[in-house]
């Protein structure tokens, strides 16, 4: 699946019921974006997929909130997770505008919650090259600073329900559901672990905000991501025959599950 969700959302790569009955991010889980599609558009969402098979858990890595200061290191992760074949000037164009995002994404409407998670290993978790003056962009506090490189993986989940099946004939957006978007670990620190600590963190927060579910959007053609999602207790439910449900906008060639878990449902070990 692949799905950055703090502002606008671009989706992943390779490398986040019948409603009637039952039915998280930002930031930020399908085939790569092809190049002559419009990747700046805000509201862009990808579904999460770019995930590890078979992790090794590490005892180093740590999820927390994103901060201001890992913003470009957000912005990496998700630009070379799921759109690994882009070379310069192209490529760094797309981080500048994963950064604004990130950033843009926390100004939402009043009464609804996103939060970016980042994964960071080793002993660094609190360092920066160079500290300086407390910043506050919405709900992101931070100090500006260089970080270590240390933002390994990142998942964005949320309450806005844009991607969510809409209820009753006024297409009234869903409660108490949490989208889980741009789940993206980098190469390097693949099979330890990080992809199932971030949905874990994610489920935490989404409890926190109330939810009684969580749901996401997997690309038909990850069976590793499939097979991530469903150890972590999430099922995938049948679209009904004519339904229009929102999806992640992305190559139309691209097919979704759309897979949700209750949180009172426990997660098989």
């Amino acid at each position: 699946m692949r799905t950055i969700a703090l502002g606008s959302t671009v989706a992943a790569s390779t490398s986040p019921l019948s409603l009637n009955i039952k039915t998280q991010q930002s930031f930020l889980s399908s085939s790569r974006v092809p190049r002559e599609s419009s990747l700046f558009k805000s509201g862009i969402c990808r579904a999460s997929q770019v995930v590890e098979l078979f992790p090794t858990v590490s005892p180093e890595i740590l999820v927390r909130e994103a901060r201001l200061e890992d913003c470009w290191e957000v912005a990496e992760t998700h630009c070379s997770s799921f759109f690994p074949e882009y070379s310069f000037p192209l490529d760094f164009v797309l981080r500048i505008d994963r950064m604004v995002a990130m950033v843009s994404g926390f100004a939402i409407p009043n009464g609804y919650k996103r939060t970016c998670l980042v994964a960071v290993t080793g002993s660094s978790v609190d360092e920066t090259f160079c500290g300086g003056e407390d910043f506050k962009i919405g709900d992101l506090n931070g100090k500006f600073g260089l970080n270590r490189g240390y933002v390994a993986g990142i998942l964005t989940v949320d309450t806005v329900a844009d991607f969510l099946p809409r209820k009753g004939p006024l297409r009234q957006k869903r409660t108490g559901i949490a989208y889980i978007s741009n789940v993206a670990v980098r190469e390097k620190f693949r099979r330890k672990g990080m992809a199932k600590k971030l949905v874990a963190k994610a489920e935490t927060q989404a409890r926190a905000w109330g939810c009684r579910a969580i749901a996401l959007h997997c690309d038909r053609n990850n069976p590793a991501a499939t097979k991530l999602y469903k150890g972590q207790g999430f099922r995938c439910v049948k679209v009904p025959e004519g339904a229009n449900w929102p999806k992640p906008k992305t190559s139309p060639d691209v097919k979704f599950n759309f897979m949700m878990k209750l949180l009172n449902t426990p997660t098989r070990v």
